[in-house]
């Protein structure tokens, strides 16, 4: 029996391959698998249990992704340490080369791992959410999903666009709906200085109040407001509210088409550019002489 336990004990110990001053075994291999196996499934238990517990304290799916994908990362990464040291490898020096390929390739992906920091904090924040109308570089926008890396939205004209999480954390973004949908749009107009400014006050707030049955807010009263006078016209601005920033454009539209016909109903004439050229005497005379004789 004791011979036979030698000779197992000399197989497992055989020596297979040396990396560089370390001695490979057979049971170097099977404490290396099973330091591997072990981790895969602690890494499996850890990430089921936070899952279980993220969730059920409301946590959403995106942020419970994120946050188990972390924790098996790190355990993965430990596991194969423990396994190297178990086989005998310097993982020192090892660490030491990661680290600096680490800092080549943080500077490589540095956006990359800015906007999967970025999609940690929106999860988090929770102040953009998908169903969301933005305004993002100019663009409005509505929220479809919320990634990691980058979040999907919708343009007005059906148009799916991928935003970076970076730039919705670093630049300014206008979010309609945070707090509340509710927003004011604004339609300036202005009429010559012949008209009747008690009738165009009266005509813009008939109009504001015709398109609020359908685009308003209940209950809001419109504001038209005589806001400057002008080269050409005087200016005035009608504002209503409405509780759909999605529609915006389309209430603009009505907006405009129910001051053009009220307009031209009361004949109130919008301004244009005009330009009145006067000319000094001595041309004035000459075009005279000009029309005298015939000439053009």
């Amino acid at each position: 029996m004791k011979a036979m336990l030698v000779s197992i004990y000399n197989a497992i110990n055989l020596e297979l391959f040396r990396v560089g001053q370390t001695i490979v075994t057979i049971s170097t291999l099977i404490s290396v698998v099973v330091i591997l196996i072990a981790t895969v499934w602690v890494s499996r238990v850890v990430r089921k249990i936070l899952e279980r517990a993220m969730t059920r304290r409301g946590g959403r799916p995106g942020v419970v992704g994120a946050v188990t994908g972390l924790v098996h990362y790190t355990i993965v990464v430990s596991g194969i340490g423990v396994a190297m040291s178990a086989a005998g490898i310097n993982v020192t020096g090892l660490f030491t080369a990661g680290a600096i390929f680490a800092v080549g390739l943080g500077f490589a992906m540095q956006n990359i791992a800015q906007s999967f920091v970025a999609g940690v904090v929106l999860h988090t924040e929770r102040t953009i959410r998908p169903g969301d109308v933005l305004e993002v570089q100019g663009k409005i926008v509505r929220v479809l999903d919320i990634g990691i890396r980058a979040s999907i939205a919708q343009t007005r004209d059906g148009e799916d666009i991928i935003i970076p999480n970076s730039t919705m954390i670093q630049e300014t973004v206008k979010n309609y709906t945070l707090k509340n949908a509710t927003v004011r749009i604004r339609v300036p107009v202005g009429v010559t200085y012949g008209s009747d400014m008690a009738l165009v006050k009266e005509t813009l707030m008939a109009a504001a109040r015709e398109v609020s049955q359908k685009w308003a807010v209940p209950d809001s009263e419109p504001l038209v407001v005589m806001t400057g006078f002008g080269n050409h016209s005087v200016n005035w601005e009608i504002g209503i509210w409405m509780d759909d920033p999605w529609e915006w454009r389309p209430a603009i539209s009505a907006l405009h088409e129910a001051i053009w016909w009220a307009f031209k109903k009361h004949e109130i004439v919008i301004a244009f550019p005009q330009l009145d050229v006067h000319l000094d005497p001595p041309v004035m005379a000459s075009l005279e002489r000009m029309s005298a004789r015939g000439e053009s």
